[in-house]
């Protein structure tokens, strides 16, 4: 049995391939890793029972893992870690992966594989993982001799972190777990330094400001840590601004300059403005299909000048007329010296027609519960979301006067994830309330990480369901583009009860089915001094306009929902109230 230490730690004895891990980890910050142990990665796992100062994090499932360590590395900026076995267990992180991928999250994933011996036999839980992860990773390895492993877990944290970031996986043989280590553990790298832009392209992006005269300003995920910059960019030029989905805390609601969101579920003033301005000043953003509506119809009476970091996605999708290449908060600033008020009072006459256009729920229905909602919230509160409709309701309903308080799944739109990331977002700032809408199809795919919430006692997470017993953006979908025919999406027949579901974890529950019994139960549910779900039952259609239908451009977009006729779900409805009689 190990000893105690002088330092009242235990007495970490020969070094092996799991504790040079474990060291390394440690000496670059690492406090917390989100896992789930097997065969194949058991050796780090019985090295971690001498390294305290690195806490981990059992989840349910290795999804719930990466996820958790996604929601960490989106409400703190720095990296996120998660760890797995080898075969189903690596596996299962590929979701998480793909989704930092697009996201460009800082996550370092760790897995054990077989012993070196065995790699390419169809060993037992062999999975080659590295061959699986290569188009979802920055960047990947295999550590193939024990005295590599802490350089390269030092590189993978500094390409992980660096640049543009993004997830890196490390996968670790278990005869290098095992083996004697005897090098160095390497100090952290420094991170390299962003190429500056260059004056030539700062200045002929202030020339086209100075002559817009329908300006707009476009914000993505990539610049939430330039706000400042950004803001005073704004507030310089008086500029309008836009911030995309990932970009929503890059520059705060509460300016009058502040339009909302663009795209397929984005604001009437956002998506107007976009397709008729003159200039479009885009930093921090790759311009994603669902912000652009069909591409040829993109600000198609503007230049547009590009910010952005990674080389790659300027003029990938929307010809970029001045390319400015460097970091967000450098450009920013730069852009700022020598500003000039550009609002013209015609175009802000114009924007502010646009913006009266916004529809607020007031009859009951999953808009109007999502609203009840996140009026609730504080500017330091944490908004997670699901995927789906309550995702695009909180999206546009929130008020954000800060970066990284809302963290949802962007690029690819992963049911399950907003659970399990308002755990690692509430376990990382233990001193924020960490909230997070779902509904009822994706809460089911992570639920069982109300046992992580239990087990580890985390108090400050406030889980809300609209519970509107469909798949519904699959249902809004099929409305209006299949003619109605609802396949697959109907999930009121076979729903748990959500709060005696929460019971089963010795979490609190609480519910709501009518507008009139909303307010007390959040009061009740935001009260509680532990974490707590709230279910809150709406009626089972219900639309998220304005929408932009797929393959339309902006200027198309459809304002407000259409009124609607009794049809198949009323009938699904129905049947299912008779079946229960019976």
């Amino acid at each position: 049995m190990a000893k105690e230490g002088a330092d009242g730690q235990r007495d970490r004895g020969d070094m092996t391939g799991a504790k040079a891990l474990w060291a390394t980890l440690a000496n670059h910050g690492i406090t917390t890793v989100f896992g789930y142990p097997g065969g194949a990665i058991m050796p780090v796992y019985d090295a971690l029972t001498f390294y305290p100062e690195v806490r981990h994090v059992l989840t349910r499932h290795e999804q719930g893992a990466a996820h958790a360590a996604e929601g960490w590395a989106k409400a703190t900026g720095e990296l996120g870690v998660c760890m797995a076995t080898s075969g189903p267990g690596a596996t299962n992180l590929v979701t998480g992966l793909a989704d930092a991928m697009l996201d460009s999250v800082p996550l370092l994933a760790i897995t054990g594989n077989v012993a070196r011996h065995l790699m390419g036999t169809d060993a037992f839980q062999e999975a080659d993982i590295t061959g699986i992860t290569l188009p979802i990773t920055k960047h990947n390895y295999v550590v193939r001799e024990v005295e590599d492993l802490p350089r390269i877990v030092a590189e993978a944290i500094r390409i992980a972190r660096s640049g543009r970031p993004g997830p890196v996986l490390v996968d670790i043989p278990k005869d290098i777990q095992l083996a004697a280590f005897h090098g160095e553990i390497p100090t952290p790298h420094a991170r390299p330094e962003i190429p500056a832009p260059t004056p030539e392209s700062i200045e002929r992006a202030r020339e086209l400001l100075r002559g817009a005269k329908q300006p707009v300003m476009m914000v993505g995920g990539g610049a939430l840590d330039a706000a400042p910059e950004i803001t005073a960019l704004a507030r310089a030029w008086d500029i309008p601004v836009i911030t995309t989905l990932m970009g929503l805390g890059a520059f705060p609601s509460s300016d009058p300059l502040w339009l909302g969101m663009p795209g397929m579920h984005g604001s009437v003033a956002a998506n107007r403005a976009i397709s008729e301005a003159d200039v479009l000043l885009g930093i921090g953003l790759r311009f994603d299909d669902r912000v652009t509506g069909r591409v040829n119809g993109f600000a198609p009476k503007a230049s547009i000048i590009h910010v952005e970091l990674d080389a790659a996605e300027i003029g990938k999708i929307i010809r970029t007329h001045v390319p400015v290449r460097g970091d967000a908060k450098v450009a920013a600033a730069q852009l700022t010296e020598g500003a000039q008020k550009i609002l013209t009072p015609e175009w802000k006459a114009t924007l502010d027609e646009w913006t009266s256009r916004t529809v607020t729920p007031e009859t009951w229905g999953a808009g109007y519960a999502v609203k009840a909602v996140v009026d609730r919230l504080t500017p330091d509160d944490i908004l997670s979301s699901d995927v789906g409709q309550h995702q695009m309701l909180a999206a546009q309903l929130a008020r954000f006067e800060k970066p990284r308080r809302w963290i949802n799944s962007g690029g690819l739109g992963t049911m399950g994830f907003g659970f399990p990331a308002a755990i690692g977002a509430g376990m990382a700032e233990p001193g924020v309330r960490s909230v997070v809408i779902a509904g009822d199809g994706g809460f089911q795919m992570t639920a069982q990480e109300l046992a992580t919430l239990k087990m580890y006692d985390i108090r400050n997470v406030k889980i809300c369901i609209i519970n509107n017993s469909f798949l519904g953006m699959v249902r809004q979908w099929q409305e209006m583009f299949h003619e109605k025919r609802y396949s697959e999406v109907w999930l009121g027949d076979s729903n748990p009860d959500f709060v005696k579901l929460a019971d089963a974890y010795d979490v609190p529950g609480y519910r709501a089915t009518s507008a009139e019994e909303l307010p007390a139960a959040i009061d009740a549910w935001l009260a509680d001094p532990k974490s707590a779900l709230l279910e809150v039952v709406v009626p089972h259609e219900h639309g998220v306009f304005p929408m932009v239908p797929a393959g339309a451009a902006l200027s198309e977009l459809i304002e407000t929902e259409p009124k609607r006729t009794p049809d198949l779900s009323d009938a699904m409805e129905h049947a299912a109230e008779e079946a229960n009689k019976a």
